[in-house]
């Protein structure tokens, strides 16, 4: 948290409402969403109960389990969850193919409440995307093909700059500071009160309110202990006592009679506990559309569009499950990019919010002050050929973390590279020569307004707004042996689709 962030928090808790710390949105946020909201038996690392999806605020579809410890149960619901992602999925990847360096024109998005969401989509992922469909455990086809998906957005939300799979929590908290604890700000309902408290009340007292899980319930997926013990167990009991008649009794059309009139009741109380948050979740979407987008955000949606492509085309090419572990290669890569794409979302995000570049002119990285001198045909003759070098000298009392010959950017003329070949620190102020290397043209005479003038005042900074390409790595066969050596080639096996949590640990004599 920065020094920025932590006094926008005071003041929200001083004023009982939440402060913008951004001037613009930093993500995608899609016009057509495919909310989801994921409930899990407690206990279970990843043993569904219900979801609520759907890309219609006013149309959103129920899919409950009849018994999560029951492997058909579970698995007719992730043919079920199968059915409506694999149709959204593929609404976006009709229409022809587009090229390898290109992109289809839209791609889907995910939005789940919490960060709980992405954990129980890497989760169901991985129970899921091995699993066979032919021989005598075969699921329907849809199923694997669902887990692949949920393996792809899971992992697209591990990289800083995609918004394939967006959380509502982390999207809000990004653009608001609230006068609660981080930690607080994972409850949605209390991020939106004190985001939106409700006419007369405070973003306090409205968060307060959002605590009562009777109001609020949990927005999942874990499920609050009390709804667990007053309403569920004795729920899924009566499922199991009426599934228990035996086939062909006196009283089977009863029983049937009685599983049926259990799961509607089990329905009733599951919409009642899931349907709060899908509200949440849309008036998050309606709050983050209010922000203008900023300026770099098309350019990461652009990546997400041709990774989502690239995915496609490796599914139709009949590509394997993604393996349960990355090789050693292959994770040093992953974690370079990762590592370089935050670099990168750092210095967008800072050239397109100067409320972002304020936290950065705070901790040195970056400077303003205003040009005293300018030199706009300066040439430099030491070579063959003469180059046309600019010079400026920039006077700032901010600080400065510059050395000579640091390569400096400024939001003014981003794509302009700027040397420092100077500094001379004075009483409380600091001036900064530098030399302007490109973007002024092609010739000995600058191009009108691409070099500074006296008195305008220009902010700069270490941060560059472009790709950074991560090091050379060796390639998978040349693996050290410290690291294994070279690993075989992936080939997905029927032990895969074993998980330490598959069984039954979390017992009880309602669920069996």
């Amino acid at each position: 948290m920065t020094a920025l962030t932590s006094l926008a928090r005071i003041e929200a808790a001083d004023l009982g409402r939440a402060q913008l710390i951004r001037t613009v949105r930093h993500v995608h946020v899609s016009v057509r969403p495919l909310v989801v909201i994921p409930l899990q038996l407690a206990g279970e690392p990843c043993a569904p109960l219900a979801a609520m999806i759907g890309d219609d605020r006013a149309a959103p579809r129920l899919l409950v389990v009849a018994n999560p410890l029951n492997r058909d149960d579970r698995f007719r619901f992730a043919a079920g969850l199968a059915d409506v992602v694999l149709g959204y999925v593929g609404g976006f990847a009709a229409g022809p193919e587009p090229g390898e360096k290109d992109a289809y024109p839209d791609a889907p998005q995910l939005l789940v409440p919490n960060p709980g969401g992405v954990r129980f989509a890497g989760l169901l992922g991985r129970s899921t995307r091995f699993r066979p469909t032919a021989g005598q455990e075969a699921v329907p086809e849809a199923v694997p093909a669902l887990g692949r998906w949920l393996t792809y957005f899971s992992e697209r939300a591990q990289h800083p700059a995609s918004s394939l799979l967006l959380t509502a929590t982390g999207a809000l908290s990004a653009h608001w500071a609230t006068g609660q604890s981080a930690a607080e700000d994972q409850n949605l309902a209390a991020l939106l009160g004190w985001i939106s408290p409700p006419p007369g009340m405070t973003g306090r007292q409205a968060a307060l309110l959002a605590e009562d899980p009777a109001r609020f319930p949990p927005a999942g997926p874990t499920t609050d202990p009390a709804f667990d013990q007053e309403i569920l167990v004795g729920l899924y009991k009566a499922i199991k006592d009426a599934r228990a008649v035996p086939k062909g009794a006196a009283g089977e059309r009863g029983g049937r009679a009685g599983t049926e009139e259990a799961l509607a009741r089990l329905e009733r109380e599951l919409w009642l506990v899931l349907e709060p948050t899908w509200r949440l979740v849309w008036q998050s979407v309606d709050l983050l559309h209010a922000l203008p987008e900023g300026g770099h955000v098309a350019e990461r949606w652009k990546s997400d569009r041709r990774s989502f492509s690239g995915f496609v085309r490796y599914l139709r090419d009949g590509g394997f499950p993604q393996a349960k572990r990355d090789a050693a290669v292959d994770a040093a890569r992953r974690l370079a990019r990762l590592e370089s794409e935050q670099g990168l979302l750092d210095a967008q995000m800072a050239f397109d919010d100067p409320l972002v570049m304020a936290e950065h002119l705070m901790t040195g990285q970056a400077f303003e002050g205003v040009v005293v001198q300018a030199e706009p045909r300066r040439l430099d003759e030491s070579g063959k050929r003469a180059k046309l070098r600019p010079r400026i000298v920039v006077e700032t009392t901010d600080e400065v973390a510059a050395e000579c010959g640091a390569d400096l950017r400024s939001p003014a003329r981003p794509g302009q590279k700027t040397a420092v070949v100077g500094l001379d620190r004075l009483d409380g102020r600091t001036r900064v020569t530098l030399e302007l290397q490109s973007g002024m043209g092609r010739g000995l005479d600058p191009v009108p307004g691409s070099v500074p003038e006296a008195d305008e005042v220009l902010c700069y900074t270490t941060l560059k707004p472009e790709f950074q390409p991560p090091p050379e790595f060796p390639a998978r066969e040349d693996t050290p042996w410290t690291h294994g050596g070279a690993p075989p080639e992936y080939v997905p096996a029927a032990a895969d689709a074993a998980e330490p949590w598959d069984g039954t640990a979390w017992e009880d004599a309602a669920w069996g």
